[in-house]
């Protein structure tokens, strides 16, 4: 059974960073393309960022590009979403997404497994 597994969100204060992983049981694990998503309270879920599989291509909306960085090291299974300067508007639910590769980054419907997701909230 895949799991994709977040950690790393909490309370942070404006202004902060936070570094959120996603540790994932995908196999093999450099096969598939990772993404960030959230979620706020009424809102739609909402694209974060994404990555390919060797790393070597990334995206991220306007909303979050400059303050945020995606990265994953394939020897850990793992993916990262760094993000700084953090403001109230960022507050929501977190998830990792997986899908597999396909020559180019999934579109919204393409994302085939999902997280948990974890909380960050930003207070002013």
């Amino acid at each position: 059974q895949v799991q994709l597994v977040e950690s790393g969100g909490g309370l942070v204060q404006v202004g902060g960073s936070l570094r959120l992983s996603c540790a994932a049981s995908v196999r093999p694990f450099s096969s598939y393309t990772m993404g960030w998503f959230r979620q706020a309270p009424g809102k739609e879920r909402e694209f974060v960022a994404a990555i390919s599989p060797s790393g070597g291509t990334t995206n991220s909306p306007n909303s979050v590009k400059g303050r945020s960085t995606i990265a994953r090291d394939n020897a850990k299974n793992t993916v990262y979403l760094q993000m700084n300067s953090l403001e109230p508007v960022d507050t929501a639910v977190y998830y990792c997404a997986a899908a597999q590769w396909k020559g180019r980054l999934p579109s919204k419907g393409e994302w085939t497994y999902w997280g948990q997701g974890t909380q960050v909230t930003v207070s002013s």
